[in-house]
């Protein structure tokens, strides 16, 4: 490469693991991290947990201390948006007017959340939450807050909806679905966490579309739903789901359908370009049957990480396919979820444990496909070796206490 060096566009966990495997794997030439953000890379998952329990502060999220980018010569470029790409002339524009050579470039550029398009979303009191503004934001919220609506029962939601609860807050999550993370895990799962959630004095409004957000003197004041109910609320969270930010890959001229389409190497049909975490829509022989094409794309830290290893690797000269098992956890008020694999509501359940800690098994065609897990620890990570080296096992094996999965796991293919 010459003295351009790899630009990244985007410094959350993607990028930054990106960045810093690069620098393991031996790569001299010059690193540019460009993020939108104004403090440093950090962490995501705690700031609907731990960050807004106070349990950690903000220099604890950071991914590394400021030190680390000298010491590796990673130039972190904060607070500035790449608007622009100039394929023929290998140059980033930045939303500052300046613009940055590249030898590669990569799009790691997140994802932001989907609006809620009803009046009153603009309300003072109504809030997301996706990045650490957002999240110190909320925390000024709850102190002075009442009553609380949840709009929206996925993770974000309902890891919130447990925070607020545990502080004596009114809270009511509203969901379009007929259950909690419907899109996300098997009934038998979703049904669990409604009734642990309820435990904690969550309310719940399945089945219900807003229509408004209700204001007073400019202030969230409650929501109203399209069977006529209205719900008092002084802090109303939207959490509704994401949009990849493909917007920067599509206006170049790059397939964006959907997010940034790479190959399994995660590159663009420009050479000059990859993309790499929540942005990017990939294919993965987890998908199998799952989508019509076999890709998707995922939003979690071990996709991100394991992206930015991947492509690390391949910029190094070490080129392999991304085959890495997807997995994901949500923390909820005493319970932690962990999934392992991809699910879709087409795919069989087989429940192993009972009470408050259980498996669900999930087969698609037969086959093991993913494994959703509540305090069972050692269930997600026999389930992550299970799955990570294909090992058949049937809905029988897994729905029989006496069988020994862990053996199964440990035998050499």
């Amino acid at each position: 490469m010459s003295a351009a060096g790899i630009v990244v566009a985007g410094a959350g966990q993607a990028g930054f693991q990106l960045a810093a495997s690069l620098r393991e794997g031996g790569f001299k030439d010059p690193i540019t991290l460009v993020g939108d953000e104004t403090v440093l890379p950090y962490q995501r998952p705690p700031l609907s947990k731990a960050y807004l329990a106070g349990k950690t502060d903000q220099e604890g999220l950071f991914l590394r201390p400021h030190g680390f980018f000298a010491e590796h010569a990673i130039t972190h470029r904060p607070g500035l948006r790449a608007v622009a790409i100039d394929r023929a002339a290998r140059r980033l524009q930045l939303s500052d007017g300046a613009s940055l050579p590249y030898d590669h470039l990569v799009l790691a550029t997140g994802a932001r959340n989907r609006p809620l398009p009803v009046s009153g979303a603009d309300l003072e009191g109504v809030r997301q939450l996706r990045g650490l503004a957002d999240a110190h934001a909320l925390r000024a919220d709850i102190e002075a807050a009442r009553t609380v609506v949840v709009v929206g029962a996925g993770f974000i939601g309902l890891e919130f909806a447990a925070v607020a609860a545990a502080r004596g807050l009114a809270v009511t999550v509203i969901e379009a679905a007929e259950r909690p993370m419907a899109r996300a895990v098997s009934a038998e799962m979703g049904d669990f966490f409604r009734g642990a959630q309820e435990a904690l004095g969550v309310r719940f409004a399945f089945g219900a579309g807003v229509t408004a957000i209700l204001g007073r003197d400019g202030q969230a004041a409650g929501v109203a739903l399209a069977d006529g109910r209205e719900l008092a609320a002084d802090l109303v969270l939207v959490g509704i789901g994401v949009l990849p930010n493909r917007e920067l890959a599509a206006e170049a001229g790059l397939p964006a359908e959907g997010g940034v389409e790479v190959d399994a190497f995660l590159s663009t049909p420009d050479a000059a370009i990859s993309a790499i975490g929540d942005c990017a829509r990939f294919p993965t022989p987890f998908a199998h049957g799952l989508t019509p094409d076999g890709t998707v794309r995922i939003e979690s830290v071990q996709n991100a990480i394991d992206q930015g290893r991947c492509l690390a690797a391949r910029l190094t000269g070490k080129p392999a396919a991304y085959g890495a098992l997807p997995w994901f956890w949500s923390d909820q008020g005493p319970h932690k979820l962990q999934i392992a694999g991809l699910s879709g509501p087409g795919d069989a359940s087989v429940i192993r444990g009972s009470g408050d800690a259980f498996s669900v098994f999930r087969f698609r065609e037969g086959c093991l496909c993913a494994v959703e897990s509540v305090d069972r620890a050692g269930d997600h990570m026999i389930a992550r070796r299970l799955l990570t080296a294909g090992t058949p096992l049937t809905p029988d094996q897994a729905a029989d206490p006496g069988f020994d999965l862990k053996a199964l796991a440990l035998q050499r293919p």
